[in-house]
């Protein structure tokens, strides 16, 4: 019996903004109508396109950073996610060349490279015919390690646009053309700061009827047959799936509206050591199940609920007296700052959980983006003193009012801002809580620390 394979490919731009995100998912969405089961990567540090990609394939969505992760941990995260698959799609993240240095360390490029992938290059034509063709031919010839074998083109205004774009590429570069994306008349996905806005926000009719229009638009647009064919270039053999834990340990998840941002890898490795994940509504529970080992609160946009996190009133005294008893809490970025006394949105202050004696307040302008290093220098429940991680941050808060001192912080950031001073990680009790984000399979300290914690509790 012949072993089945997974068709791989990379849907790459040539900047953020061409296009791409709905380019994957409009082809995520399409496949999985026509009974196709569909693997979604992300490439990069990215909760929100990752999300929509899981919502159109109706599968959990990895992510693949080579600056966070070994090329070892890549190649294996790709393999094993993508096992039992029929398609492995990943989407790229800016520029397909942008990385962190002018070489293009750590771009898509290189995680194609790396994993032996075809690319599918999405190009925004907007206002322009046969200078496309020079940028694709550009892309082509600035690596010549990388396969370029499709391009799709985006923002295609009329069909002779379409005409005389699709013949100048195909003629001057060689390269197929496989599928336009119209301009439309409104955006599907209407855009928040860097990126667009989550899907939990959309509410699950909405975000269903939004991938369900994507699918449309790639039956009616897309050459399904000729990308099929193109991401057969590079198949591999499905793996087995690995094993869950036993679920002794009970690790409370905050996941709503508010907080939204968990990588499906930390998720997965708190799993398959030993726990069973309990997820719990911020904005409805009336309080923390009382039998937790310990507590994760992910990031997200807390000050779009910060209304409601308010409101709920016993929800936010029963995290305050878990923290006070000593319940484990790791908190990023978000839960950080719902962690904090209070928050101020548009003018008006809204209470928080107040373990931490911060008040928050919004900015227009990032405060920080991009990848972080930090180093342990306290003792506390999920890190070894010495002990360096590579995360990431993204965050439009700042630190209002704050009644404590640096030199009491846990970690001195290498790279990245941190909480204040270069400094980041709040301690109280058994409470970690930081603006750095943390992918699990970069960083297996996370969970080792997580679960030891949690077991220590119980």
């Amino acid at each position: 019996m012949s072993v089945p394979e997974t068709s791989c490919l990379v849907i790459a731009g040539l900047s953020g903004g061409s296009g791409k995100s709905v380019v994957c998912v409009a082809l995520a969405a399409a496949l999985r109508r026509r009974g196709q089961q569909v693997a979604p990567f992300k490439k990069g540090p990215d909760y929100i396109d990752a999300g929509w990609l899981a919502t159109a394939a109706e599968q959990p969505c990895w992510n693949l950073d080579p600056f966070l992760m070994s090329a070892a941990a890549i190649s294996d995260s790709f393999r094993q996610h993508a096992a039992g698959a029929d398609f492995a799609l990943i989407e790229g993240n800016r520029g397909l060349y942008d990385g962190v240095t002018a070489e293009g360390e750590f771009s898509t490029a290189e995680l194609a490279v790396l994993l032996d992938l075809p690319v599918l290059l999405v190009v925004n034509c907007s206002k322009t015919t046969r200078t496309v063709a020079a940028m694709v031919l550009g892309c082509r010839e600035l690596d010549k390690r990388v396969r370029i074998a499709g391009v799709l083109l985006n923002q295609i205004a009329s069909m002779r646009h379409e005409q005389v774009v699709r013949q100048a590429v195909e003629q001057d570069t060689g390269i197929p053309v496989v599928g336009i994306v119209p301009r439309l008349k409104d955006d599907i996905f209407p855009m928040r700061h860097l990126g667009v806005v989550p899907q939990q926000e959309y509410g699950d009719a909405n975000a269903e009827a939004a991938v369900s229009r994507l699918a449309d638009l790639a039956e009616e647009h897309f050459d399904l047959e000729q990308i099929r064919r193109i991401a057969e270039q590079r198949q591999f053999a499905r793996l087995p799936e690995r094993p869950s834990g036993s679920g002794k340990l009970r690790i409370g998840i905050l996941r709503d509206a508010a907080f939204q941002f968990y990588y499906q890898e930390n998720l997965d490795a708190l799993r398959e050591g030993g726990a069973d994940l309990v997820t719990i509504n911020a904005l409805t529970a009336d309080r923390l199940p009382e039998d937790l080992d310990a507590l994760y609160i992910g990031g997200g946009f807390p000050e779009t609920s910060a209304g409601r996190l308010a409101e709920n009133v016993s929800f936010r005294e029963s995290v305050h007296q878990a923290a006070e008893q000593g319940l484990p809490i790791y908190a990023e970025c978000g839960g950080l700052i719902f962690l904090g006394r209070s928050i101020i949105v548009d003018g008006t202050e809204y209470p928080l959980a107040g373990v931490f004696p911060v008040t928050f307040a919004m900015s227009n302008k990032p405060q920080a983006h991009g990848y972080t290093v930090f180093t342990v220098e306290r003792e506390n429940p999920f890190y070894p003193i010495g002990t360096q991680i590579k995360g990431h941050e993204f965050r439009y808060s700042i630190v209002k009012n704050w009644d404590g001192r640096q030199e009491d912080l846990a970690l001195r950031m290498e790279r990245g801002t941190g909480f204040q001073g270069k400094r980041d990680g709040l301690l109280k009790n058994n409470v970690l809580a930081l603006y750095t984000h943390v992918l699990a399979p970069g960083a297996p300290e996370w969970a080792a620390g997580l679960l030891r914690a949690a077991a220590n509790c119980k």
